[in-house]
């Protein structure tokens, strides 16, 4: 746990899951540049005065919910100048969170807790909900992908009129001459404050001239003919999604060596993204029964509509954003696919694969088998000897390794 020092107030903010051996803050000096901003406008975007947060407030990418629990003690408190839109019914409107990520949704709901808001203070919407109607400041944390700004732009584009009031904010090494001309061409003129602890801000000029157009995703791809089951098949993908433009390596290379199994096997894929490697388990054995599970709301749409779309309607599966395995009961599954993520956000974590494996063997029925796919320097076969008492290795070229472990 960590505190946040804001002008609302001092904060102590945890990831999500929270774990005592995890060094890494909840928030970082681009949060810190952002509400100072918004407190004191003057200092470095030229207005009067403190942005008012009385109308409608929209925050976006707030990856554990620094941002949404201080602007939630800021409007509390009143720190407003009243001089801001209402809405329609003339009412104050919404602090509303906008978040790809079920783990910073759960961190922003604990925050919150702790810092003693109320349930209603802060409306915790999805990437994939229908975005507001009108927003009157606009907050943006800089996403690792420039695809899901992109597509969020677009998105919320509409809701933006004259007096929105737009501030982005990232670390120096986040935002690119790209980011910049995203904002441009979808929102109107845009131009950056200096830096401050590596930490800067992107000050935009809502353009209602500009096109209100729809965004270029979802994307589609025919994957190649030499790996199984899936060869030739269509796969969709929702921007900020791994590898959403093309088939990577590392699965292609997992796609040519799934286990060959037949019957009502319970499948799980495990941190499934796009759905590639479930779909290809469901088309070699139609009998089984898939749950796709990311922790990704933009991945979790990609897999069921890619699922649906090479399988029908009727196949057996279920779709579900959340922590893992969580709520998965015990013993009730065969074979569980995991091709583990090791960054979160711009930090390299094994505590992913760790929580992944560990879940894995609870979930899986004694003599059900967990297939992993990872590169060859992460020594997945450690953790995995250590959690399930075995591992062996089922193919492996110079940069991955497949393995497979037992539950005994």
């Amino acid at each position: 746990m960590n505190r946040l020092t804001t002008p609302w107030g001092g904060f102590d903010l945890t990831r999500f899951p929270e774990d005592p051996r995890d060094q890494l803050r909840a928030w970082d000096a681009a949060d810190e540049y952002l509400l100072r901003h918004l407190d004191a406008a003057a200092g470095t975007g030229g207005d009067p005065g403190p942005t008012d947060l009385s109308g409608t407030v929209a925050v976006l990418g707030d990856r554990w919910g620094s941002l949404a629990t201080a602007l939630a003690a800021a409007r509390a408190d009143g720190s407003t100048d009243g001089s801001a839109a209402r809405t329609a019914d003339g009412g104050t409107g919404r602090l509303l969170q906008i978040s790809d990520s079920y783990l910073g949704q759960r961190a922003t709901r604990a925050n919150l807790e702790r810092a003693g808001a109320g349930p209603d203070a802060v409306r915790l919407l999805s990437t994939r909900d229908a975005p507001p109607e009108r927003i009157d400041v606009l907050l943006i944390r800089v996403p690792k992908s420039l695809a899901l700004l992109e597509d969020q732009l677009h998105r919320l584009a509409p809701a933006v009129h004259a007096g929105t009031v737009i501030v982005g904010t990232g670390m120096v090494t986040e935002i690119h001459t790209s980011t910049l001309k995203l904002f441009e061409r979808i929102l109107g003129p845009t131009r950056t404050s200096l830096a401050v602890k590596k930490a800067r801000l992107i000050l935009c000029t809502p353009d209602l001239a500009l096109p209100r157009t729809a965004g270029p995703w979802p994307h589609r791809y025919e994957l190649p003919g030499d790996i199984g089951a899936a060869s030739g098949r269509t796969v969709t993908n929702h921007a900020g999604i791994f590898c959403a433009e093309r088939l990577d390596i590392g699965t292609r290379f997992f796609l040519r060596h799934l286990p060959e199994r037949h019957g009502p096997d319970r499948v799980v894929d495990l941190g499934c993204g796009n759905g590639v490697v479930g779909t290809a388990a469901a088309l070699a054995n139609p009998a089984a029964e898939l749950l796709f599970l990311d922790e990704s709301h933009q991945a979790v749409a990609s897999a069921e509509a890619t699922f649906r779309a090479n399988t029908g309607p009727d196949a057996p599966a279920r779709f579900r954003v959340g922590d893992g395995l969580d709520g998965v009961p015990a013993g009730s599954v065969d074979l569980v696919l995991n091709n583990p993520p090791f960054h979160t956000h711009q930090a390299t974590t094994e505590a992913t694969s760790r929580r992944m494996f560990a879940g894995a063997r609870e979930a899986l029925r004694p003599g059900g088998e967990l297939w992993v796919i990872g590169n060859r320097h992460l020594g997945y076969h450690v953790k995995l000897r250590r959690i399930f008492g075995n591992c062996e290795l089922v193919s492996s070229d110079p940069k991955f390794v497949i393995l497979r472990a037992v539950r005994r």
